[in-house]
């Protein structure tokens, strides 16, 4: 998710799961090829499993990111072919990607003899006037061409002309039967499900009828729905039992990325939806808002803005400082 699932949202998120297959937020093989790589790449150890999403269209370029990606221990690369915004469009890449398969597949190709990680693609059921089911049956056994194997579908098609980004993820209808049926089409290949999917009860009735199923703007606006993913997906006991303690043990983090240089805004602003329906949320979120921007403001903000919570929060301040 662009500009959301950062390095500090996805150390945020691993307060919840730890078994949880995370992605980045999409980066272009521009950026990687010819900017600040390093700043793009870097993540903290216990983000993994870590996946790297790449926007681009030429198959030598996304080798060269796919060993990259490989090189600085990511577990996956991904191929964003489902962004319908108007600068990817311009860049030829993203969602406009499914008007040409043969490029596609020629993209993954290259990506799969690059490295040995796991190289897979995400898509929507189809673009504008290309969203028949002949034509994403098409698409998915030309990709699968290539040798991928894994294709996680946004299931719902994108209207590059017309709809902004926020309007393609919530006007179009959701298409999950779409998806169903590829599995169906596609037994040998794997498909994960993604658009409109808010819990794990919700996830576990898809995946009886799917290989995966992939949250997120839902994992954003209220990350606690992610803390029931270990215990109730991977039968493994969930890193944190409450709120508090994910705030406890967010501290220690902040602390350190604020000696390297970052602001303390840069963390907590994915910490908004931390406490959804709870008394004195709408304080905790205003506080964080308005003090964590200020020069020199730490980890205090954070205790202060938790203290906003009816009854307020006290004893984890008393504890952690």
């Amino acid at each position: 998710m662009m500009d959301l699932s950062d390095r500090h949202c996805r150390y945020f998120w691993r307060q919840f799961s730890r078994q949880a297959l995370l992605y980045t937020e999409m980066v272009t093989c521009a950026a990687l090829l010819h900017g600040d790589s390093k700043r793009l790449l870097r993540f903290d150890p216990s983000e993994n499993p870590l996946a790297l999403q790449v926007g681009g269209s030429d198959p030598g370029e996304l080798a060269k990111c796919a060993r990259l990606a490989q090189q600085w221990g990511y577990n996956e690369i991904n191929l964003n072919a489902g962004c319908p915004s108007n600068r990817v469009k311009a860049g030829r890449f993203g969602a406009c990607l499914m008007a040409e398969p043969q490029r596609v597949r020629d993209c993954m190709a290259a990506m799969l003899d690059a490295v040995d990680i796991p190289v897979t693609i995400k898509h929507r059921t189809g673009i504008d006037d290309l969203d028949s089911w002949e034509q994403l049956c098409q698409f998915v056994a030309t990709v699968a061409g290539s040798g991928c194997r894994t294709f996680i579908v946004h299931a719902r098609k994108a209207w590059l002309k017309g709809l902004s980004p926020r309007q393609n993820r919530e006007l179009p209808p959701l298409q999950y039967e779409r998806v169903f049926q590829l599995k169906r089409e596609f037994p040998q290949l794997e498909f994960v499900l993604n658009g409109g999917i808010d819990s794990v009860d919700q996830s576990l009735q898809l995946l009886e009828r799917v290989d995966g199923v992939m949250l997120g703007r839902a994992a954003y606006q209220n990350p606690g729905c992610l803390a029931p993913v270990d215990p109730q997906l991977f039968l493994r006991e969930a890193p944190s039992s409450s709120q508090l303690e994910v705030v406890q043990r967010m501290l220690p983090y902040i602390e350190a990325q604020l000696v390297d240089g970052c602001r303390l805004n840069h963390i907590t602003r994915h910490m908004t939806g931390l406490f959804p329906g709870t008394p004195g949320a709408r304080k905790y979120r205003r506080y964080l808002s308005e003090h964590a921007t200020l020069p020199g403001a730490g980890p205090e903000v954070l205790l202060a803005a938790v203290a906003q919570l009816s009854p307020p929060q006290t004893e984890l301040a008393a504890v952690a400082y």
